[in-house]
């Protein structure tokens, strides 16, 4: 059985930063997905721009770019990184009835942008029901799950398809 190496503690088993000083920079690109499903009045009132605290989408869009900068204030671990790009696609799906997120972060550096990614759709999901819990509160946030990452050590990472 192969030995598992803990990464993140020290000799003493304390939990601690990874050293990434020796590491190179590279391209690093992750992505990661969501959905929140909800009553199908809560989503014709989104889908129709009808939600009394304005445009749900375009604000959980926002939410999720500022919240996958704000990762390493987070996750306790988590290295600062000066990410290259957020982009976040929410789209109405009628077959939820709901909003399926998706999120991809990109940076240089020496570790992994995937807790950005999984941050950004995570708060971008929680963005929306706070803007259309009026409409509806039984809503739920779920499916959150790493797609695919690119670069470093480990490599490139694709999920396997799942029926969802």
């Amino acid at each position: 059985m192969k030995e598992i190496r803990l990464t993140h503690t020290d000799g003493a088993g304390q939990a601690h930063m990874v050293n990434v000083s020796s590491k190179p920079d590279t391209r690093r690109e992750a992505t990661a997905s969501g959905s929140i499903r909800m009553t199908q009045s809560a989503f014709e009132a989104i889908r129709d721009n009808a939600i009394a605290k304005g445009d749900v989408l375009g604000v959980a869009r926002i939410a999720g770019m500022m919240a996958a900068k704000r990762t390493s204030e987070l996750i306790p671990l988590c290295h600062p990184i000066a990410l290259s790009l957020v982009d976040i696609a929410l789209t109405l799906d009628e077959s939820l009835p709901g909003v399926r997120g998706v999120a991809t972060a990109v940076a240089t550096g020496a570790t992994g942008v995937e807790m950005e990614a999984i941050i950004a759709v995570t708060i971008a999901l929680t963005t929306i029901y706070d803007m259309a819990k009026s409409a509806d509160r039984s809503m739920i946030i779920g499916d959150v799950r790493l797609l695919r990452k690119s670069g470093g050590k480990s490599g490139d990472y694709v999920a396997e398809s799942t029926d969802s």
